[in-house]
């Protein structure tokens, strides 16, 4: 069944958060990086990005959109990851390697609401 246009858009822009998210990750983190991935309703595990690129399927525990959970994907010291509110709809990108390679992959999908750049 089709929805309303807000809903192929919003569909459209989950789809594309999460395929950009595992490249520029790749890129922003050296290749023995190990993220902490936390959803406040499920079961915290580590993510190493360069592990999943390499995977036959790239379908990921929880992505990096936050589609009705809160997701956060940390590096070990904190400084660097994606904070996804799901009521405000927003994702931040923190962490200066990080916030080079995936901020500006995103700005085609989701508007920028604050920036500290």
């Amino acid at each position: 069944m089709f929805r309303s246009t807000g809903h192929s858009q919003f569909s459209a822009a989950q789809n594309a958060v999460n395929a950009l998210g595992l490249p520029a990750m790749t890129r922003a983190f050296p290749t023995d990086t190990r993220l902490l991935v936390l959803d406040w309703q499920h079961t915290s595990y580590h993510f190493w990005p360069h592990r999943q690129a390499c995977r036959p399927d790239q379908e990921w525990p929880i992505e990096i959109f936050p589609d009705g959970d809160y997701y956060i994907f940390l590096t070990p010291d904190m400084s660097c990851g994606t904070f996804g509110h799901p009521w405000e709809q927003t994702l931040c990108v923190f962490g200066e390697p990080l916030v080079k390679v995936l901020a500006p992959l995103l700005t085609s999908w989701l508007p920028i609401k604050r920036s500290n750049i």
